[in-house]
């Protein structure tokens, strides 16, 4: 299995391949060139990210690599001890339409599911829980993402609007939301526009001392992952492990 990075001289980079010997690793000069490789099929996958902008290694990806679908977003991978879950979208889209935020929800499950073989509980995150905030078009379009995700995987659990303490507290969630077949056990945390993400993917990061992966770039034909800047070794293993399954998928 063969992985392009670009940052193969950083020395974060280094010390975090030395765990996957069974892996061959690609330098490349340049992103665009990177792209290149992978688009010739001759690399499985690619990383990249921890010396670029986010927006550059999308620009990248986009310009180079094929979607399989008509929106791509993203997802971290959250670990800390013996929690784990998924959370999008904190890298790509902005303020999503109703069709993207679909999307993202369908992909980032489907990311989790892949890698923990585990049935995805998924919450839409809001400032409010269960029409406790009124009415507002922000609210209607999570409703209508449930709907379609109901419809469509009727395996999976899906439960909002809510607040995240309702979607991970137990007990919160049986005061707020007693309704709720997630009841407090979301694994999939979907957040209602880019800064929410991209701001609670952070405090997690910095505040709460989690491990994260990626963001994994979703919706294209090959797994993909752009890194934070500030990612470390342990990040770094985490992502790899996880593009690992995902190409064996």
């Amino acid at each position: 299995m063969k992985i392009i990075f670009p940052e193969l001289e950083n020395p974060i980079v280094k010390k975090a391949i030395t765990q996957f010997p069974d892996l061959e690793f690609i330098p490349a000069p340049n992103l665009d060139t990177a792209a290149e490789i992978l688009k010739n099929d001759q690399a499985d996958s690619m990383i990249s990210g921890l010396d670029y902008s986010s927006r550059d290694v999308l620009i990248a990806y986009k310009n180079h690599l094929p979607l399989k679908s008509d929106y791509f977003s993203s997802c971290f991978i959250c670990e800390k001890g013996n929690q784990h879950f998924a959370l999008a979208d904190g890298g790509v889209n902005k303020l999503p339409t109703k069709e993207q935020l679909y999307i993202i929800v369908e992909d980032t499950a489907k990311t989790y599911q892949t890698y923990y073989n585990e049935q995805p509980k998924i919450a839409m995150l809001s400032y409010s829980t269960n029409g406790s905030g009124g009415k507002n078009p922000d609210l209607e379009k999570i409703h209508f993402v449930i709907n379609q995700i109901r419809q469509n995987h009727p395996d999976w659990l899906i439960d909002g609007e809510m607040q995240l303490d309702a979607a991970v507290n137990p007990e919160i969630s049986a005061k707020k939301f007693p309704t709720s077949k997630i009841a407090g056990n979301a694994n999939v945390l979907i957040t209602p526009d880019l800064n929410s993400g991209n701001i609670l993917y952070k405090s997690l990061e910095q505040f709460g001392g989690f491990t994260i992966a990626g963001p994994l770039i979703q919706g294209f034909k090959i797994p993909l992952a752009d890194l934070s800047r500030g990612s470390t070794v342990n990040d770094i293993i985490l992502t790899i492990n996880i593009l690992r399954k995902l190409i064996n998928e």
